[in-house]
């Protein structure tokens, strides 16, 4: 913009009062209405005084990432303290397997299902921070597809950590059957194990039944559907098939634990329970100790494989 205004030609307004005492300004001074905004601006916003703290944006978000990080060391500490304090059971885990075993998913104070176990062991053999599992075992034993469902997780888990048995009152028939597939048997002096056997119970109430004026009509449409039923004793015919699935099972029964455990047949086949400290000469176990020892034990082994 000229300096002279075009309609009136009234010359260009010159600043001549002083402002607090200041000597006029000499400069000319001409706005046109950006020049103004310009002026008004520098005017309505002060200027920091020399040596004045300026608040910059991301102040905040450094000062936060600062405490977090602060927090992260101090619990990294932490966990590395508690680490050294417990480093007797770091990396050690106990899964229980107490109670008769069945399939399923079953778990009180009688009973414990075979997809209970086999989970635990499953998720412990997946777990990084487990480096070896202890079985705690105190069953009389189960049925025997309950253990060979066990045994499959078990074998899963040994592939790639170690495993340990700690037996408790007893392992006794399909709780060792279990138990032989572990790396090392811990148990205590009178514990009861092996029971090495399958059995198959046929009761029969038909003359209870007759006594009282009870009559029960079968109709079926084999000679063998009702086998079992109370009540009727079971036929000759009857008796030589079931044992035939009983001798069955037990040849895969004991063929599994001699293959997995340096054990003499005749040691084993009549079906006895053996104690604890007999158990050590016959190589049914592998030592004596508590559940303590057991955990040790695992670590131990855990250590020689890192």
């Amino acid at each position: 913009m000229d300096s002279t205004n075009p309609i009136d030609n009234t010359p260009e307004i010159e600043s001549t009062i002083p402002l607090d005492n200041t000597p006029p300004i000499d400069s000319t001074v001409t706005m046109d209405s950006a020049s103004a905004r310009d002026y008004t601006t520098t005017v309505d916003t002060p200027t920091p005084a020399m040596g004045a703290v300026q608040t910059k944006p991301n102040s905040g978000k450094k000062w936060f990432l600062i405490i977090l990080i602060g927090l992260i060391v101090v619990f990294g500490l932490l966990i590395t303290a508690y680490y050294f304090s417990h480093d007797d059971q770091i990396g050690v885990t106990v899964i229980r397997m107490e109670g008769t075993m069945v399939t399923g998913q079953v778990s009180d104070a009688d009973t414990i299902g075979s997809e209970v176990v086999g989970r635990e062991l499953r998720n412990a053999a997946d777990d990084p921070m487990v480096e070896a599992i202890v079985l705690r075992v105190n069953s009389p034993g189960g049925t025997p597809a309950a253990a060979q469902e066990i045994i499959r997780d078990l074998d899963y888990a040994k592939s790639k950590k170690p495993v340990v048995v700690s037996m408790g009152d007893m392992g006794t028939s399909a709780a060792y059957y279990v138990s032989a597939h572990a790396d090392k048997i811990y148990a205590n002096p009178d514990t009861f194990t092996a029971g090495i056997g399958v059995i198959w119970k046929f009761s029969d109430i038909s003359r209870w039944m007759d006594k009282e004026g009870f009559n029960i009509s079968v109709v079926k449409s084999g000679s063998k559907k009702d086998m079992g039923t109370t009540s009727r004793p079971i036929s000759d015919e009857e008796q030589q098939y079931a044992q035939k699935i009983v001798n069955d099972s037990f040849e895969n029964f004991i063929t599994d634990v001699i293959t997995h455990r340096p054990i003499a047949r005749s040691d084993i086949e009549d079906g006895r329970i053996v104690r604890g400290a007999d158990a050590i000469r016959l190589h049914i176990v592998d030592e004596i100790g508590n559940l303590n020892d057991a955990i040790s034990g695992a670590k131990t082994m855990a250590e020689s494989r890192r």
